[in-house]
C-alpha cells in the first residue's frame, strides 16, 4: 500500500452526486462497503492489480448503494494505491460449500500488500487529479 496526499482528505460530500461523478471517471464503489465506511476503487492496470482506492467514512445517515434517494454524507480518508498479486488458475485445494455443487475458485491474493512500481504512483496521481478535479479548491 502507498498512501498519496489530496486535498479530498477529510471533505465531506453527499454521497449520491460522489458516485455519480466518480463512475464518469472510472471509479466503482468497492465491494467491501458497508453501511459506515466504504472506498471508491478505480483499476490502473487491465489485469485488476493495480488499483487506486479512495476510502471514505459515512458521516451522516446510512450507505446504501442500491437507493438513487440516499442521503449519506461522506467524509473522504487518505487515499493509496495498493496491489494484489493472485496466482492464475482455480485454487487446488478449494472446499465445497454447504450446498454441495459451489465451490470457492478463486484464490487468497500470494501477496495482497504487493510492492507498487513506481509507473503505477504516477498513474494513479494522475487518476486522482481527476477525482479532485470534480472539488474546485
Amino acid at each position: 500500500m502507498y498512501p498519496l496526499n489530496s486535498r479530498l482528505t477529510n471533505q465531506e460530500q453527499e454521497f449520491v452526486p460522489v458516485r455519480s461523478a466518480l463512475a464518469e471517471r472510472g471509479f466503482a464503489l468497492g465491494g467491501s462497503w458497508d453501511y459506515d465506511h466504504g472506498s471508491f476503487d478505480c483499476a490502473l492496470d487491465e489485469a485488476n492489480k493495480v488499483w487506486l482506492r479512495l476510502p471514505f467514512r459515512v458521516t451522516n445517515g446510512n450507505l446504501d448503494s442500491e437507493t438513487p434517494e440516499n442521503d449519506a454524507k461522506i467524509r473522504f480518508d487518505q487515499p493509496y494505491v495498493l496491489k494484489h498479486i493472485y496466482n492464475e488458475g482455480l485454487d487446488a485445494e478449494a472446499q465445497p460449500r454447504t450446498m454441495g455443487a459451489l465451490f470457492d475458485q478463486f484464490q487468497d491474493p500470494v501477496d495482497a500488500d504487493a510492492e507498487i512500481e513506481p509507473h503505477w504512483i504516477d498513474k494513479a496521481r494522475e487518476r486522482l487529479r481527476e477525482a479532485e478535479a470534480i472539488y474546485p479548491a
